[in-house]
């Protein structure tokens, strides 16, 4: 039987896909049209400078270049892509695009961390993915290349990043939010000049807009990725990586709770089988899971890096 803790901590990760789910509905109801850079900088960056203002810590040593590998993997790389992938498919299918992604963990699990890739995975990844394709497909869903090439590039992005903080872990005495702010900080400065170059500054920002950005950066990013590393941390990869199954669920619920759109017998099959896989891929075991410890700089660790 499972522990309480590791429900709580599923629980608790779980929280931070189900914000990312709204970002289709944010964008394309509050963000001003085809900006996804602009969108992915102002999520960033802010919060990013914020957590390393209030944590008062730097990168050091060897963690300079993991903290700019994993802030390109889960922050800068991923919300182009993720933005990408918004603007040029419909909501449910840019969630059904990427919901690929703990496929990718598995084998980059197995490869990286040494984890067995068990049948009980491989029942959870088919049945996730046909619960997410029961959710989000429509008749009219439009299929757009640019937008499923971004979506699927996001999906390998986002599930590296998974499984090397989950191999790295975080350095000695570095607490959650520094570490966080790290990575939205990389993320940000990367796509600053890319922002400034390919898209330059809009005309005007409404009040809309600024509700819009306000609500990606200070909830969607500062909030959701501290309780996201958190969660890394805590629990298997693979598990974690289920989780983001919560995203594709929340956007169809507030597309129905939102924007009036119905719900077929389908899609509640399809959320129902969402959540089944999700639960399948959790660990079953009462025992604690082995989480990343903080990374000790050691001579040895130097030579092997």
């Amino acid at each position: 039987m499972r522990s309480s803790r590791t429900l709580a901590d599923s629980a608790l990760t779980a929280l931070a896909p189900a914000v990312w789910g709204s970002t289709y509905l944010v964008t394309t109801e509050l963000l001003p049209e085809g900006r996804p850079l602009l969108a992915s900088l102002l999520r960033a960056l802010p919060a990013g400078l914020i957590l390393v203002a209030i944590g008062r810590t730097l990168p050091k040593g060897i963690w300079w270049w993991r903290a700019l590998v994993l802030g390109v993997l889960n922050i800068g790389a991923f919300f182009y892509l993720l933005f990408v992938a918004a603007y040029n498919l419909p909501g449910g299918v840019a969630a059904l695009v990427m919901a690929i992604q703990p496929m990718i963990v598995l084998l980059l699990g197995a490869v990286l961390l040494k984890e067995k890739i068990r049948r009980i995975h491989l029942a959870a990844c088919a049945l996730g993915t046909a619960g997410v394709a029961l959710l989000v497909i429509q008749p009219n869903a439009g299929l757009n290349a640019t937008g499923v090439v971004a979506g699927l590039l996001g999906a390998l992005s986002m599930a590296s990043g998974i499984v090397l903080t989950k191999r790295w872990g975080r350095p000695e005495g570095v607490g959650l939010l520094p570490f966080t702010g790290w990575q939205l900080t990389v993320g940000g400065l990367v796509l600053l000049p890319v922002a400034l170059i390919g898209e330059g500054l809009p005309a005007e920002i409404t009040a809309e807009n600024l509700w819009g950005f306000a609500y990606l950066g200070i909830i969607g990013a500062l909030v959701a990725y501290a309780i996201w590393f958190r969660g890394v941390q805590r629990l298997p990869a693979l598990a974690v990586s289920f989780l983001s199954f919560a995203s594709p669920l929340t956007a169809t619920l507030l597309g129905y709770f939102v924007l009036d759109q119905a719900l077929s017998p389908l899609q509640i099959v399809g959320a129902l089988t969402v959540v089944a896989s999700v639960v399948l891929a959790q660990p079953k075991t009462g025992k604690k899971e082995p989480g990343p410890e903080p990374a000790r700089q050691t001579s040895r660790e130097s030579v092997r890096t």
